[in-house]
């Protein structure tokens, strides 16, 4: 069974953000991480549930979101029926569980 993998428009911003704050110092390490990005939520096509669930979230009772980590990003999404939202790439290395409840949680 194969699943749509789309992204919302929140995670295109948050890829931009990230590409663009990588190329003012490297553009070829930009466009890595551009193409490791999009490669590792493409992989959710075939294996969509292999994400855990978000940890900031389940205390919280919200578990309908997962997540793939590409270090030190991490790509967060949601399955619905044969269709796979990325809604966030965040950085790993901030406090997220805020951040989190505010986007994903309303």
């Amino acid at each position: 069974m194969s699943y749509q993998v789309s992204w919302t428009d929140v995670s295109r911003g948050d890829l931009n953000e990230i590409i663009r704050y990588i190329a003012v110092d490297n553009v070829d390490n930009a466009l890595n991480v551009l193409d490791k990005l999009e490669t590792k939520a493409a992989s959710l096509e075939q294996f969509p549930e292999r994400g855990r669930l978000l940890p900031e979230l389940i205390d919280s009772g919200i578990t309908q979101y997962r997540e793939l980590i590409s270090a030190p990003w991490r790509i967060i999404y949601r399955i619905e029926q044969q269709e796979v939202f990325v809604t966030a790439v965040l950085d790993s290395r901030r406090d997220l569980q805020t951040l989190l409840l505010r986007r994903l949680g309303n």
